[in-house]
């Protein structure tokens, strides 16, 4: 993939910071070292928005995620996780985000995306094609979409470097993902404890 980045381009950055965790948890059972992936993203280019979307639960036990994150410039959106009676849960930013991508992309030369979830590979279509954004795409390779990777103009696969990207990385902690497909999204009782 040929892409162009110089310290003038304006970049937006989005955060699915559900998917990033879950993959982080489930492939090494580590978090992610947000501090480093942003760092890295952004590459040096003029930084227009970093946005974080995020679940919050009933404990509140997330608030010093969320201030780690303001610390570092990222502006959060939250919303409460919604439990339907029989006890389902759901909590979901994709069209949040979408559309939060959409409406600043003619501000933004770069749109780079946090996340592996194959659901947004419309989105990366529509901001290349309608919003003349280069689109990049950051992630655990191994839990990534196979078709977000393609559809990206360039992909940062966060498994090559797992010490630089992970707090409280032990290389003895990686696992295969034999039990879950890569895109599929967290089970129910996971989104309880999706933010780290």
């Amino acid at each position: 993939m040929s892409i162009i980045k110089h310290p003038e381009q304006r970049v937006g950055v989005f955060i699915d910071t559900q998917n990033l965790y879950h993959s982080a948890k489930n492939i090494y059972h580590a978090r992610v070292n947000f501090g480093n992936l942003l760092k890295d993203s952004i590459a040096g280019r003029r930084l227009i928005r970093a946005r974080a979307y995020a679940v919050t639960t009933e404990s509140g036990e997330e608030k010093t995620f969320f201030d780690a994150l303001a610390k570092l410039g990222v502006e959060m959106r939250t919303k409460d996780l919604q439990i339907f009676s029989g006890g389902a849960k759901k909590a979901d930013w994709d069209v949040g985000l979408a559309v939060d991508a959409i409406t600043a992309s003619p501000k933004l030369d770069t749109v780079i995306l946090l996340t592996g979830d194959g659901d947004f590979v419309p989105l990366v279509e529509y901001l290349q094609t309608h919003g003349g954004c280069q689109v990049e795409v950051v992630s655990f390779g191994r839990s990534s979409s196979l078709k977000l990777k393609e559809a990206a103009d360039d992909f940062l696969d966060l498994d090559n470097d797992p010490r630089r990207y992970l707090l409280n990385y032990r290389s003895g902690a990686r696992r295969t993902m034999t039990t879950r497909q890569s895109d599929s999204k967290p089970s129910s009782d996971e989104e309880k404890d999706g933010v780290e």
